[in-house]
């Protein structure tokens, strides 16, 4: 595929949560979803990872809400003709901006599934090929980002990351701590992604990257995704623009991260949109931005050929 004439790849939305929750979402008719059909469509996204996440609403956790957001991914996302699932090296060929739109799924955190490998092996079956090990929590695998204490993985979760590793799960690093982050990178033998997160030199909220961080991600060939919180891009969220975006990604790039940067917008996960950027069918305004300051090849790359050439090499066959 020519890499200026590639479409976007966006590496998180929440979607299914709001399936899971119900109330009138429909995400064929747009209803009740940011990032619908119709504005993914719009926005020329040709791929877009759907996360499972089970909110704090719906404690106490159970595998059964985990399984019923992958059968209403099932049932409302890939039941469409213009959509087409992502789950090996091969079914990326498939994907045309303008034609079929990609959709992968993925896990945030690992609270509603047993700490047991033929749970994972169950997941992998159903199509999931990214797990974030938590939320902002701590659970049985590691501590989150918002975990007072800061821990880092649990035996259970090293033994998770070597289980995901063995399948050809990616591993997201989005919502850890900053320990549970080195741990998953000492005992992680394939490259990481942070399919959602920021730099905490430009923002520096607990769920952005640090530069060393960053500087391991980009050594190690893995991948960013960064997001459109407003939180998560300027301090308090209130002066955050889609100009902020490219702050972020300025300081990616002058790290060397060209090649191992992209988006993973968080659509229909926060609610405070961001002044710009508001839906999926507001990609086409971001890449006239990028295109002011970077050639067609580079935009083309960030917007997502970078996360082509990853999932290339590193999904299943």
């Amino acid at each position: 595929m020519d890499m200026e004439e590639t479409g976007v790849v966006d590496a998180h939305c929440d979607v299914l949560l709001k399936l899971l929750a119900g109330e009138g979402a429909d995400f064929a008719k747009g209803t009740g979803v940011i990032a619908s059909l119709d504005r993914l469509a719009g926005g020329g996204v040709m791929l877009q990872f759907f996360a499972i996440y089970i909110p704090v609403s719906m404690r106490p956790f159970s595998f059964e809400q985990a399984l019923r957001s992958a059968a209403l991914f099932g049932e409302r996302v890939l039941s469409r003709r213009e959509i087409v699932p992502v789950r090996r090296k091969a079914d990326l060929r498939a994907l045309a901006p303008g034609r079929r739109i990609g959709a992968l799924l993925a896990l945030e955190g690992v609270d509603a599934v047993p700490a047991e490998p033929w749970a994972f092996r169950l997941l992998f079956e159903l199509g999931v090929r990214s797990v974030g090990l938590t939320w902002n929590n701590a659970n049985w695998a590691a501590d989150g980002a918002m975990e007072p204490r800061g821990g880092g993985l649990t035996r259970a979760g090293r033994q998770l990351v070597a289980e995901l590793d063995r399948l050809g799960i990616l591993v997201d690093v989005s919502h850890l701590s900053e320990r549970a982050f080195w741990d998953a990178a000492a005992c992680a033998a394939r490259p990481l992604i942070a399919s959602h997160s920021n730099v905490h030199d430009r923002c520096p909220h607990p769920r952005n990257l640090k530069t060393a961080q960053i500087d391991h991600l980009i050594a190690a060939g893995g991948m960013i995704g960064l997001t459109f919180v407003p939180d998560f891009l300027a301090p308090g969220g209130r002066a955050a623009t889609a100009d902020s975006v490219l702050r972020h990604l300025e300081f990616i790039c002058e790290r060397g991260g060209a090649s191992c940067v992209g988006f993973g917008s968080d659509f229909d996960g926060f609610d405070t949109p961001l002044p710009g950027l508001e839906h999926p069918g507001k990609y086409g305004t971001l890449r006239e931005m990028l295109l002011k300051r970077y050639s067609a090849a580079q935009t083309a790359a960030f917007l997502g050929g970078n996360w082509l050439r990853f999932l290339a090499r590193w999904l299943p066959e």
